[in-house]
Protein backbone atom coordinates (compact mmCIF):
# COMPACT_ATOMS: atom_id res chain seq x y z
CA UNK A 1 0.00 0.00 0.00
CA UNK A 2 1.56 3.32 -1.06
CA UNK A 3 2.33 5.91 1.58
CA UNK A 4 0.41 9.17 1.64
CA UNK A 5 2.06 12.33 0.37
CA UNK A 6 2.32 13.55 3.97
CA UNK A 7 4.09 10.35 5.04
CA UNK A 8 6.48 10.58 2.08
CA UNK A 9 7.32 14.19 2.97
CA UNK A 10 8.04 13.01 6.51
CA UNK A 11 10.44 10.43 5.12
CA UNK A 12 12.05 13.08 2.95
CA UNK A 13 12.75 15.10 6.11
CA UNK A 14 14.68 12.10 7.41
CA UNK A 15 16.74 12.05 4.22
CA UNK A 16 17.28 15.81 4.42
CA UNK A 17 18.40 15.52 8.05
CA UNK A 18 20.94 12.86 7.03
CA UNK A 19 22.28 15.11 4.28
CA UNK A 20 22.51 18.20 6.50
CA UNK A 21 24.18 16.46 9.44
CA UNK A 22 26.71 14.72 7.20
CA UNK A 23 27.38 18.03 5.44
CA UNK A 24 28.90 19.24 8.72
CA UNK A 25 31.41 16.41 8.56
CA UNK A 26 31.99 16.99 4.85
CA UNK A 27 32.75 20.68 5.40
CA UNK A 28 35.45 19.77 7.91
CA UNK A 29 36.98 17.26 5.47
CA UNK A 30 36.70 19.77 2.60
CA UNK A 31 38.49 22.46 4.63
CA UNK A 32 41.47 20.15 4.96
CA UNK A 33 41.59 19.28 1.26
CA UNK A 34 40.43 15.67 1.45
CA UNK A 35 39.01 14.10 -1.71
CA UNK A 36 35.96 12.82 0.16
CA UNK A 37 34.49 16.12 1.24
CA UNK A 38 31.15 17.86 1.37
CA UNK A 39 29.33 16.14 -1.49
CA UNK A 40 30.60 12.67 -0.67
CA UNK A 41 29.57 12.85 2.98
CA UNK A 42 26.19 14.36 2.12
CA UNK A 43 25.49 11.63 -0.43
CA UNK A 44 26.51 8.90 2.01
CA UNK A 45 24.28 10.37 4.73
CA UNK A 46 21.23 10.87 2.56
CA UNK A 47 21.62 7.50 0.86
CA UNK A 48 21.92 5.67 4.17
CA UNK A 49 18.87 7.57 5.49
CA UNK A 50 16.83 6.66 2.44
CA UNK A 51 17.82 2.99 2.51
CA UNK A 52 16.97 2.83 6.20
CA UNK A 53 13.59 4.55 5.76
CA UNK A 54 12.82 2.30 2.79
CA UNK A 55 13.59 -0.78 4.86
CA UNK A 56 10.84 0.25 7.31
CA UNK A 57 8.15 1.31 4.86
CA UNK A 58 8.74 -0.02 1.35
CA UNK A 59 9.00 -3.68 2.27
CA UNK A 60 6.36 -4.42 4.92
CA UNK A 61 6.90 -7.66 6.76
CA UNK A 62 10.54 -7.90 5.74
CA UNK A 63 13.59 -7.99 7.98
CA UNK A 64 14.72 -4.36 8.23
CA UNK A 65 18.08 -5.40 9.66
CA UNK A 66 19.04 -6.95 6.32
CA UNK A 67 18.98 -3.56 4.60
CA UNK A 68 20.98 -1.99 7.42
CA UNK A 69 23.60 -4.72 7.14
CA UNK A 70 23.92 -4.13 3.40
CA UNK A 71 24.33 -0.38 3.90
CA UNK A 72 27.22 -1.05 6.26
CA UNK A 73 28.79 -3.50 3.80
CA UNK A 74 28.37 -1.11 0.88
CA UNK A 75 30.05 1.72 2.75
CA UNK A 76 33.07 -0.55 3.13
CA UNK A 77 33.73 -0.22 -0.60
CA UNK A 78 33.86 3.57 -0.37
CA UNK A 79 36.12 3.36 2.65
CA UNK A 80 38.43 0.92 0.88
CA UNK A 81 38.72 3.34 -2.03
CA UNK A 82 39.76 6.10 0.35
CA UNK A 83 42.31 3.93 2.13
CA UNK A 84 43.99 2.67 -1.02
CA UNK A 85 45.34 6.13 -1.76
CA UNK A 86 48.95 5.93 -0.56
CA UNK A 87 51.55 8.64 -0.73
CA UNK A 88 54.37 6.12 -0.51
CA UNK A 89 54.73 2.55 0.54
CA UNK A 90 55.48 3.45 4.18
CA UNK A 91 52.62 5.87 4.73
CA UNK A 92 49.02 4.72 4.97
CA UNK A 93 46.68 7.46 3.82
CA UNK A 94 42.92 7.86 4.03
CA UNK A 95 42.06 5.94 7.19
CA UNK A 96 40.43 8.91 8.90
CA UNK A 97 38.48 9.81 5.76
CA UNK A 98 37.26 6.21 5.49
CA UNK A 99 36.19 6.33 9.13
CA UNK A 100 34.34 9.61 8.60
CA UNK A 101 32.47 8.08 5.64
CA UNK A 102 31.57 5.10 7.81
CA UNK A 103 30.35 7.39 10.61
CA UNK A 104 28.34 9.42 8.08
CA UNK A 105 26.53 6.27 7.01
CA UNK A 106 25.65 5.52 10.63
CA UNK A 107 24.38 9.09 11.12
CA UNK A 108 22.30 8.78 7.96
CA UNK A 109 20.87 5.48 9.17
CA UNK A 110 19.93 7.09 12.49
CA UNK A 111 18.12 9.85 10.60
CA UNK A 112 16.36 7.27 8.44
CA UNK A 113 15.10 5.67 11.65
CA UNK A 114 14.00 9.13 12.95
CA UNK A 115 16.60 9.09 15.75
CA UNK A 116 17.47 12.74 15.24
CA UNK A 117 18.97 13.54 18.65
CA UNK A 118 21.53 10.73 18.58
CA UNK A 119 22.27 11.51 14.93
CA UNK A 120 22.88 15.22 15.65
CA UNK A 121 24.98 14.58 18.74
CA UNK A 122 27.03 11.96 16.89
CA UNK A 123 27.62 14.33 13.96
CA UNK A 124 28.80 16.96 16.42
CA UNK A 125 31.09 14.45 18.10
CA UNK A 126 32.57 13.38 14.75
CA UNK A 127 33.34 17.01 13.85
CA UNK A 128 34.97 17.54 17.26
CA UNK A 129 37.09 14.41 16.82
CA UNK A 130 38.17 15.48 13.33
CA UNK A 131 38.77 19.17 14.00
CA UNK A 132 39.88 19.34 17.62
CA UNK A 133 41.82 16.13 17.99
CA UNK A 134 43.72 16.38 14.69
CA UNK A 135 46.36 18.80 16.05
CA UNK A 136 46.83 16.61 19.11
CA UNK A 137 47.33 13.55 16.90
CA UNK A 138 49.94 15.38 14.85
CA UNK A 139 51.89 16.29 17.99
CA UNK A 140 51.76 12.73 19.31
CA UNK A 141 52.84 11.08 16.04
CA UNK A 142 56.56 10.23 16.02
CA UNK A 143 58.65 11.46 13.11
CA UNK A 144 59.47 8.50 10.83
CA UNK A 145 63.18 7.67 10.66
CA UNK A 146 63.24 8.17 6.90
CA UNK A 147 62.29 11.81 7.38
CA UNK A 148 64.91 12.72 9.98
CA UNK A 149 68.03 14.60 8.94
CA UNK A 150 70.37 13.16 11.58
CA UNK A 151 73.48 11.66 10.06
CA UNK A 152 72.59 12.82 6.56
CA UNK A 153 75.33 14.95 4.96
CA UNK A 154 74.30 18.39 3.78
CA UNK A 155 73.89 18.30 -0.03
Amino acid sequence: MPLTLEAQLGLFLRVLAGAVLCALIGVERERHGHAAGLRTHMLVGLGAALFTALSFYAFPGSDTARVAAQVVSGIGFLGAGAILQRRDRYHMHGLTTAASIWASAAIGMACGAALYVIAALTALLVVVVLAVLAPLGERLRPVPKAETTEGVPYP
